[in-house]
């Protein structure tokens, strides 16, 4: 399980994927948590997330530690198929809750009641691509991986039981 868990492609493609997502929700945690880039911080979010759209406090919460920490993570690739699913699931709730009944289209002129769903629908799509790709090059996920199993590779050593890590 540990493996599944850890293992990527040593390619570049995972790289740039979870690079990506993560600059993109770097700022989208920092505004939620600590109120920067005009944020309204976490009590104001919270607040905003429990009493106006009716969430319940366990998923407000949820949502501003997937944008918070899972970016922060993915840019260090750290649990990077973890975050894919959390950031799959978030992006799949607030479109089906929020964004697809204003159509398929952002809303880059204001001229729409709201976002369409077109930025989820490709936040997903990165997403899955990281679930099935891995972390790529550059990650903490290819360390582990590579640590673990050099580990195993040593003579007379059949398990990580055996090993002092």
């Amino acid at each position: 399980m540990k493996n599944l868990f850890f293992k990527t492609n040593e390619t570049w493609t995972g790289t740039f994927l979870r690079l990506t997502l993560s600059i993109v929700f770097i700022p989208h945690g920092l505004q939620k948590t600590f109120g920067l880039f005009d944020g309204m911080g976490f009590n104001k979010t919270m607040e905003v997330f429990t009493h106006d759209l009716h969430l319940p406090s366990v998923v407000a919460f949820a949502v501003i530690m997937v944008e918070f920490f899972g970016s922060f993570l993915l840019l260090l690739g750290l649990g990077t198929r973890f975050w894919a699913l959390s950031f799959i699931g978030l992006l799949t709730g607030i479109m089906l809750t929020t964004h697809i009944e204003n159509g398929f289209f952002m809303n880059w002129f204001g001229t729409q009641k709201g976002e369409g769903c077109q930025f989820d629908i490709l936040v997903i799509g990165i997403a899955l691509a990281l679930l099935f790709e891995g972390a790529g090059k550059l990650s903490m996920d290819g360390w582990i991986y590579n640590r673990r199993n050099n580990l195993t590779d040593q003579p007379g050593v059949e398990s990580l039981d055996e090993v002092n890590i």
